[in-house]
């Protein structure tokens, strides 16, 4: 087993003192190094859901607070902007997380403190963690923080907003309902792709988008479908 760095250091690091530091020691240790111990050693996933729940109700507040203009549809966007499993690794990376998780030697080899799950994980049981440990206050007076340098970077977003983004927030103000996207088609060669993406709200079809990737054919379709249903 691979033990990372010392609890104490990542309190002070995180300038967080928990009364309980078995809860911190759990949050940072991954299914592969409880698989590895004799010991009855606690894994991190059911902090990790529970962080889960917490950093949505958390984002949404400090969303809402801030942002008393913005549609429930671009409220639902940003947030699921912030929460979405990249945006927490790099959140987890920014504050050298990953070298202080408990991972199994297999695990350790293959690049586990460096793998965007595992850093999203260990980044949202830290928040489970922190909530059992010191409360809801706690934990917004420390991610608030962690949020508002994010700040620029939201107002920015919401001045240059993609067409994927508009369409959500349009279907989600107007109709509660998040669009999908399907793949219809693959065509061409490996350097030379062709994507054919619908974008459906609810069964419903509203746009059929081309691209030479799945994300470009996805904002042609969410622009196609804007163009043809907004009013």
């Amino acid at each position: 087993m691979s033990q990372g760095g010392s609890i104490r250091a990542l309190q002070q690091h995180l300038g967080i003192v928990f009364e309980r530091v078995e809860l911190l020691q759990e949050a940072l240790t991954h299914t592969s190094y409880a698989n590895e111990t004799d010991k009855d050693v606690p894994h991190n996933q059911r902090l990790e859901f529970l962080g889960d729940a917490v950093l949505d109700f958390v984002v949404a507040h400090w969303l809402f607070a801030r942002l008393p203009d913005a549609t429930e549809g671009e409220l639902t966007s940003l947030r699921a902007r912030l929460v979405r499993t990249e945006s927490l690794a790099q959140m987890a990376n920014d504050l050298d997380l990953g070298n202080y998780m408990r991972f199994g030697h297999g695990e350790e080899a293959s690049g586990g403190r460096q793998k965007v799950a595992n850093l999203c994980a260990g980044f949202e049981a830290l928040v489970g963690a922190l909530f059992l440990d010191q409360g809801i206050a706690a934990v917004e007076r420390w991610f608030v923080a962690l949020l508002e340098c994010q700040a620029a970077e939201i107002d920015q977003a919401r001045q240059t907003k993609d067409p994927k983004s508009e369409l959500q927030e349009y279907t989600q103000a107007t109709m509660r309902i998040t669009p999908r996207y399907e793949v219809v088609s693959v065509e061409g060669p490996d350097h030379a792709r062709q994507y054919t993406v619908a974008v459906l709200v609810g069964d419903t079809p509203w746009g059929t988008g081309v691209g030479n990737s799945k994300q470009t054919a996805e904002q042609s379709a969410a622009h196609q479908a804007l163009e043809t249903h907004r009013e």
